[in-house]
């Protein structure tokens, strides 16, 4: 069975560019363009993983998916943000929330083979 991913990012070309690839990939997508859509489609369904942007036009990537985790604590999630931080910000603090950290300016190539790692793991 195709794994599912779910893609929430307020930018479509972003969504697009991202299903396109994962879908060509044998992977199942979906996308949400907001935190409130994906929530409600986490409800509906449970991905087997998210790929999310950390600033979305109403709402905070990452409260989002405090918001999903504490309902599903073992769903991977990957975020994939234009925001650089450092890497202490991220051992310390993303660590803790989402399972991957990659800029978005990641070639394809290697964002899907996070995708491959996340979900092998």
């Amino acid at each position: 069975m195709k794994s599912h991913i779910l893609i929430v990012d307020d930018e479509a070309p972003i969504r697009e560019i991202l299903a396109q690839m994962l879908g060509q990939h044998g992977f199942r997508v979906t996308e949400a363009a907001t935190a409130a859509e994906a929530h409600q489609l986490v409800q509906r369904e449970t991905p087997d993983l998210i790929i999310s942007d950390l600033q979305l036009e109403e709402s905070d990537g990452l409260a989002m998916v405090a918001r999903i985790k504490g309902d599903r604590p073992q769903l991977p999630v990957i975020l994939l943000t234009g925001v650089l931080f450092d890497d202490e910000v991220v051992r310390e603090t993303l660590s803790k929330v989402v399972t991957a950290y990659l800029p978005k300016t990641t070639p394809l190539a290697r964002i899907l083979e996070e995708v491959r790692r996340v979900l092998e793991s």
